[in-house]
């Protein structure tokens, strides 16, 4: 396309024909409470910490996601965080396109890669910024403006590994595994990777996505959604359904290589992103996931007669996932035993 999904919305352009989707399930689905954990019990020892044990593994077999609350990082960060989301995408074009992605790599700013003439495109924006390894960093990238939008991102990538690695002991002890046992298959070679989202205003939100239905290829992936318009919506039990906004908690799903991993036993749901005809919205993902060279595989103590070994071993998933995605496979099929 010509033009930012931004710069068409601003004119009033009408979606091409690459954006629109014919046949959309329901695209004002009913609302529905997902499950919410309290993340400040998980290291409990107490009964109140064994109760949300329970709760954390029935939310990740049922729906696969739950609303985060108790994750002890302050609200006024979190807008903070919204704050800097807004204001970078509020910038003109030209200074926007100084951190732009490269034709052939999926960082920076701008779109997702289109690979094939079939790709259904979607109704967003997005700034994509490698976090961790460090040494993965893509500073040019990087907007200097707003001024604080480094900084600001710097100390959220930290309070994100946090919590990841407090999820990922608390995964394991819900499955009566040893705590370290997910985080072992990292092999200390991990992979976080933030997605700032803008989802302007459609004049087709009956036919066009904000983002088409996929699941993600990380282990783990933790959503702050815009604090006053919806826009998610996950699939379960053959229908979708909206997600309601809890304006400081975060959304916290399993990804596909957490499938892989529990052995099927932890859900990565379908979701998808709506677009409004009155409002403009914008969201930050944050992936965890091992290193692309980092093999995964279910848990053995997780396989047995009833529940034999339902994926094969392999590495660099996600990127199995993307071209899945935007191909419109699923991905997790592709490597069932």
């Amino acid at each position: 396309m010509s033009k930012y999904v931004q710069e068409m919305s601003i004119d009033g352009d009408e979606p091409h024909a690459r954006y629109i989707i014919k046949d959309i399930l329901n695209p004002s689905p009913p609302s529905v409470s997902i499950p919410v954990i309290d993340l400040s019990l998980l290291s409990s020892l107490s009964s109140k910490g064994a109760e949300e044990l329970d709760k954390l593994k029935e939310a990740l077999s049922s729906w696969g996601c739950f609303q985060a609350t108790g994750h002890g990082i302050p609200s006024s960060f979190l807008d903070k965080i919204r704050e800097v989301t807004k204001q970078f995408f509020a910038l003109p074009t030209m200074e926007k396109q100084k951190y732009a992605r490269a034709v052939n790599d999926i960082e920076g700013y701008g779109n997702d890669p289109v690979l094939s003439d079939k790709q259904v495109h979607d109704w967003s924006d997005r700034l994509f910024l490698n976090l961790i390894p460090q040494d993965s960093r893509k500073l040019q990238l990087w907007p200097t403006n707003p001024s604080e939008f480094r900084e600001v991102l710097n100390e959220y990538s930290e309070k994100m590994k946090q919590i990841v690695e407090l999820l990922l002991k608390a995964t394991a002890r819900s499955l009566d595994l040893e705590e370290d046992c997910f985080l072992k298959q990292y092999e200390g070679h991990e992979h976080m990777a933030a997605r700032f989202n803008y989802y302007p205003k459609c004049p087709r939100p009956d036919s066009v996505l904000g983002v088409k239905a996929h699941s993600d290829g990380s282990a783990i992936t933790i959503l702050l959604q815009d604090k006053d318009v919806e826009g998610l919506q996950i699939f379960k039990d053959d229908q979708w359904f909206r997600v309601p906004i809890i304006p400081h908690a975060f959304v916290v799903n399993a990804g596909d290589q957490m499938q892989i991993m529990s052995n099927g036993i932890f859900k990565s749901p379908m979701h998808r992103v709506s677009t409004s005809s009155q409002r403009d919205r914008i969201s930050v993902a944050v992936f965890h996931l091992p290193n692309a060279e980092v093999e995964i595989e279910p848990v053995k103590g997780l396989i047995d007669e009833e529940r034999p070994q339902q994926y094969r071993k392999l590495k660099n998933y996600a990127a199995i996932n993307f071209e899945c995605f935007q191909s419109g496979k699923v991905a997790l099929e592709t490597v069932k035993i």
